[in-house]
């Protein structure tokens, strides 16, 4: 759906926060470079989908680890990537010097 699109399926609605909630979710906001419309419709979502706030932090923390672990798996393909490179490159020096 273009942006325009889903601009227009939008419904404004007003809600009173707390203070100290509003700047919390404009944090989260920047932090993730959105909006606080997209932080709240995303709490939304997540509220509506059942998600509590434990569950939520369970997800958090899963997510995080397995970026981490997924990086350093990218760390040992670049490294095993680097040792192919070295390899067939002395593969073709023995070749290009012909039968001894």
């Amino acid at each position: 759906m273009s942006a325009r699109g889903a601009a227009a399926s939008l419904v404004l609605t007003n809600i009173y926060l707390e203070l100290g909630q509003k700047k919390a979710i404009a944090r989260k906001a920047k932090a993730n470079g959105t909006n606080v419309s997209v932080e709240i419709r995303r709490a939304v979502d997540a509220y509506l989908a059942g998600l509590g706030a434990d569950e939520l932090r369970l997800l958090d923390a899963a997510t995080r680890q397995a970026k981490i672990e997924i990086d350093q798996m990218n760390t040992i393909l670049d490294g095993g990537q680097a040792r192919a490179r070295k390899f067939f490159a002395a593969i073709d020096k023995v070749k290009a010097q012909g039968p001894a």
